[in-house]
């Protein structure tokens, strides 16, 4: 072997102003009330609680490094803003629930500043979504319409 060996170095582009637009604001506000309420919960020692907000957190965290880095533009073979906006109607349905189950039961004040931050979090999900939903056309080309709504 020799001494200089071909070392090849990739550039993974960060798209910070992802971060200071408004669903980039919006996804970071979304995983701090995500963590917030799990904090709740685990001060109130409620792991069905749990386990929710840690799910939903992790994607939400994927779904931000991804467009953090621009994943999304490499990885075509989905149509990312779509499962996004699933994500988040998905998600906003199963915290009103959780949110109303946590208000419904709850013994320790844990579960129910837990439940009230869940609601906040489903208003945030549910402007994500409407975002999301109303920016998704589907007769236009995919880059295009990855590219509005990233924007």
């Amino acid at each position: 072997m020799s001494e200089y060996q071909d070392i090849r170095t990739t550039t993974m582009d960060v798209d910070i102003g992802f971060l200071k637009s408004k669903r980039g604001v919006l996804k970071l506000a979304e995983m701090m009330t995500l963590l917030v309420g799990f904090v709740c919960f685990i001060a109130a020692s409620r792991s069905e609680h749990i386990t929710a907000t840690v799910i939903e957190f992790l994607i939400t965290l994927f779904l931000l490094l991804m467009y953090l880095f621009k994943l999304n533009k490499k990885l075509t073979f989905f149509f990312w803003p779509l499962i996004d906006a699933f994500n988040s109607v998905f998600a906003a349905v199963y915290f009103i629930v959780l949110s109303m189950i946590a208000l419904r039961t709850y013994t320790v004040t844990g579960t129910l500043v837990g439940g009230i931050v869940g609601f906040f979090s489903v208003v945030l999900l549910s402007v994500d979504s409407y975002i999301l939903f109303r920016s998704i056309t589907f007769n236009k080309p995919r880059s295009e319409i990855q590219h509005q709504v990233n924007g």
